[in-house]
């Protein structure tokens, strides 16, 4: 990964390179430790035999593999195997710089690159929906992205994604964390394909809709990636 890029907030994304990687097997995954430039960036590989599409996901400013939605994101790099799709699940190296962040998931996506990837939906959580938007907006072999009770500092440039790159944005109105007008705003400069659901009394985590959420998204994925 060479070059540097803009962001639309006016953050330059910085440079690195892939320097070495490592596979560990894991409980019905691997464990993937990539060494670049900037220090070591920690994933969790579920492979599909033959794929070509993949799902990298990522979470909010939370330590560790933090997923939404009551385990939304283990359940689906399982499930999405059976529709030979890969997953990726990448741990933050600082999770709560945005730079680094989009970077860790940049990363992720040449990583992928050199496993037969060439399609790839991105999922993100909280400060991990702007990461998400940021990533798409740097790199053309997204094809869809989904957008869980995002914050709005970072989203701007999803209104100047590639043409028909999709975003699905998920959000409940009762986040006392991070308002869902902050979906709402990345709706509505979002390009079609879009959709916005509004879940009534849920809160940031999405636990409630836990089981609604799940059979959204990966219908979502389904759907605008495979």
């Amino acid at each position: 990964m060479e070059g540097k890029k803009r962001s639309e907030l006016g953050v330059e994304l910085l440079e690195t390179s892939i320097l070495g990687i490592k596979k560990e097997t894991g409980d019905g995954f691997k464990t993937v430790m990539i060494e670049t430039g900037r220090g070591r960036v920690e994933c969790r590989y579920y492979a599909a035999e033959g794929a070509s599409k993949a799902v990298i996901m990522v979470g909010g400013k939370g330590v560790g593999f933090d997923t939404p939605a009551d385990g939304l994101y283990p359940r689906l790099c399982v499930d999405l195997l059976d529709c030979g799709i890969s997953s990726l699940r990448v741990r933050f190296r600082y999770p709560a710089d945005l730079a680094e962040a989009t970077m860790d998931v940049l990363v992720g996506i040449e990583f992928l690159k050199g496993e037969g990837i060439s399609g790839f939906g991105l999922i993100g959580h909280s400060f991990g929906g702007a990461v998400v938007i940021q990533a798409a907006h740097n790199e053309s072999a997204v094809k869809t992205i989904v957008i869980l009770s995002t914050q709005s500092l970072g989203i701007s440039p999803i209104s100047n994604l590639a043409e028909g790159v999709s975003a699905l944005l998920i959000h409940g109105d009762k986040d006392e964390t991070l308002l869902s007008g902050s979906s709402v705003y990345a709706y509505f400069l979002a390009h079609e394909p879009k959709k916005l659901t509004i879940y009534e009394g849920v809160g940031h985590d999405l636990a409630e809709v836990s089981d609604e959420v799940y059979k959204e998204v990966k219908s979502w994925i389904e759907d605008y990636l495979k």
